[in-house]
């Protein structure tokens, strides 16, 4: 299956650059530009593409704005997000998540890591490391909103087993680490971690990260290290 990609950042000479490095893959192709976040919004509508790579910074509407726009319209939910910026900061992880992007990169990445990260983030991975997970989480996700009542509710119809790969989930292990951490078969975790997703209307890995930790499910301290 050939993952269709748009591109979203009000530098053209980047978008053409991207747009080479991303059409060298066989199972890439990229549809559209967009040069703000309002064509970004329209252009996800009429193409409907699997993957938006998204600059934060742009003219009039910014890449944030554009992402909560799409991540909260039901016919795009198909629709993954990965943010493309060159302010990698723990407060603009913590808004892109909050928007309900999937994924955070530096403007820097690689060609392949480019690559890697859009199928990545295409297959419902999210591309956070449990370093930077346990960071942003502590310092902004942990305490500043109150999560809304139906993710309480949703938590409530998980299975133990459910609840827990939600709670390894949200220190940023992969399936692969869950896996040989709880002696299961990956194809194991990835059906519990799926049904939980489901349950909780989660888009994708990253935001049952952002659940996991504004329900209570798990809770973090700024500065700890230690993964539960």
């Amino acid at each position: 299956m050939t993952l269709r990609v748009l591109l979203a950042d009000d530098q053209a000479l980047l978008r053409g650059a991207f747009r080479m490095l991303l059409d060298t893959a066989d199972d890439i192709t990229v549809v559209g530009e967009a040069a703000d976040g309002e064509e970004a919004v329209r252009l996800t509508r009429d193409l409907r593409p699997d993957v938006v790579i998204m600059d934060i910074r742009m003219p009039d509407v910014d890449g944030l704005t554009a992402t909560a726009e799409i991540c909260a319209d039901p016919d795009l939910r198909a629709t993954r997000i990965l943010i493309l910026t060159t302010y990698e900061t723990d407060e603009y992880v913590a808004q892109a998540l909050r928007a309900g992007a999937g994924g955070f990169i530096g403007k820097g990445i690689g060609a392949e890591d480019l690559l890697d990260a859009v199928r990545t983030i295409a297959d419902g991975d999210t591309l956070l490391s449990p370093a930077a997970t346990r960071s942003l989480v502590a310092r902004f996700l942990a305490t500043p909103d109150v999560a809304p009542p139906r993710h309480a509710e949703r938590l409530a119809a998980l299975t133990p087993r459910e609840r827990e790969m939600v709670a390894l989930v949200a220190t940023g292990l992969s399936n692969q680490e869950i896996a040989e951490r709880e002696f299961l078969s990956p194809f194991t975790v990835r059906a519990h971690v799926q049904r939980a997703m489901t349950k909780l209307e989660a888009r994708d890995r990253a935001q049952l990260v952002v659940i996991a930790y504004r329900t209570g499910l798990v809770h973090a301290a700024p500065g700890d290290d230690h993964l539960p």
